[in-house]
């Protein structure tokens, strides 16, 4: 299909960088967040509040976080992609609301696609 590597790959690499890039970005804001409740909005101790940090948070949930990142970028990337990459095809508008249809669509349909593929990922990484 001609241009779907030009228009589609680097919307691919966009997602497979950013995703995580959010992920991590969001963990430590989640951990200030946390801390600047309980710590300073509830008085817990600053010690154990970070003690509990260090002994919840294990690595192979940060990993499961990250392939799952990944797994929702690709999902994503691949779903707006071939809603947009379509758009002209279909049959419920022309021109800008073929493009809002599109992109309505697009949302509702990864939507449902993260909380299937989140399902699936948690229940293998439980195994």
């Amino acid at each position: 299909i001609p241009g779907m590597g030009y228009l589609v790959a680097p919307r691919f690499v966009a997602s497979l960088i950013a995703f995580p890039l959010l992920t991590a970005i969001f963990d430590v804001v989640g951990i200030i967040g946390g801390y600047l409740t309980g710590v300073l909005l509830l008085g817990v101790n600053e010690g154990a509040y970070f003690h509990g940090i260090e002994s919840s948070v294990l690595m192979p949930d940060v990993i499961e976080g990250f392939i799952k990142s990944f797994v929702f970028a690709l999902l994503i990337a691949l779903i707006c992609c071939y809603q947009g990459y379509n758009a002209h095809r279909r049959r419920d508008g022309m021109g800008p609301e073929a493009v809002a249809n599109a992109t309505t669509s697009a949302v509702v349909i990864s939507c449902v696609f993260v909380l299937v593929a989140d399902y699936v990922v948690t229940s293998a990484m439980l195994r």
